[in-house]
């Protein structure tokens, strides 16, 4: 008898401790430079492969996300069957806790969950790449292994870094939605005014003596930017005022992950991290959320089979 097999994971959002936006290239994207790292605000995915059905299924608990079609869990299904030559039917059961559109990535990661976990149930998919950036740049990272790494190119392009230390952050999740496409085509016209002082596009993170640096948090406070940040704190009055108050709650390092709009504060402790996403959120009236850094990737975890077709 065939059974079906179900298998979960937490699907982790990410930051980006350094985020640099160089040449466009012939293809329309822009070659990047950047950091990732993974935090612990996460979304749950639970995938059941089932021999009892064809197809692919999707049910979301929380934010509507719009058609299933789009969703990019969804999307990672349909394409690992047709990659594979898979003919049992999967079932995807998602609950969101990263808000979409805010820079965290969560819809990659969500993506990443799926393949990790339909190549654990079916032992199928050893090369995972192609099928990883055809959904999206940022997928291939969550997909990486490592809580932190490097990207270049459309960031597909990656570096494992060593773990840092752990540490406290609080995420503010202002209630804006910033388009990534919208920030490229700003940034690029904004570089190319004459008068503009980003005409010449700033140096850069690569280079083995500044990846090899980051070892600590002051080092990756001494090197964090961000190109989108001076934008989207002009154009978003939310995100300006999420930054402010992270830095007057002392903050160490106050960044725009992505294109944002969110943003997070690193902080010395947990305690205070619970304090100051208190304070905020009341202060301000939307969601900062106490969180930390990751040291290490969540693993499946594979559950009880159940009963199938014979």
């Amino acid at each position: 008898m065939r059974r079906s097999r179900t298998a979960t994971i937490d699907a982790p959002a990410k930051v980006n401790l350094f985020l640099r936006i160089l040449e466009r290239r012939a293809d329309g994207y822009h070659e990047i430079e950047t950091v990732f790292q993974l935090i612990d605000l996460a979304d749950t995915v639970r995938v059941r492969v089932d021999p009892s059905f064809e197809g692919v299924s999707l049910t979301v608990q929380g934010p509507d996300l719009g058609p299933v079609e789009e969703n990019l869990a969804y999307r990672a299904a349909v394409l690992f069957r047709r990659a594979f030559g898979m003919g049992d039917g999967i079932h995807i059961e998602l609950s969101k806790r990263i808000p979409a559109g805010g820079g965290l990535g969560g819809g990659s990661s969500d993506a990443a969950a799926v393949l990790l976990l339909l190549r654990e149930l079916t032992t199928r998919g050893d090369e995972l790449r192609d099928v990883a950036e055809e959904l999206g740049s940022d997928v291939p990272f969550f997909l990486c292994g490592s809580t932190r790494a490097f990207g270049r190119g459309r960031g597909e392009l990656l570096t494992p870094l060593e773990p840092l230390p752990e540490a406290a952050l609080v995420v503010a999740l202002p209630p804006v939605h910033v388009s990534t496409a919208s920030a490229y085509g700003h940034l690029s016209d904004v570089r190319g005014r004459p008068s503009s002082r980003m005409v010449d596009v700033p140096r850069t993170f690569e280079g083995a003596t500044a990846r090899a640096s980051l070892v600590g948090w002051l080092e990756v406070a001494e090197l964090a930017t961000n190109d989108f940040q001076a934008l989207v704190s002009a154009g978003y009055t939310e995100v300006e005022q999420s930054l402010s108050a992270l830095r007057e709650r002392g903050a160490s390092l106050a960044m725009l992950s992505g294109s944002g709009a969110a943003c997070f504060g690193v902080f010395p402790t947990k305690v205070r991290t619970e304090q100051v996403a208190a304070e905020l959120t009341a202060a301000l009236g939307w969601p900062f959320v106490a969180s930390r850094t990751l040291s290490k990737p969540p693993r499946p975890s594979v559950l009880a089979s159940e009963g199938g077709e014979r």
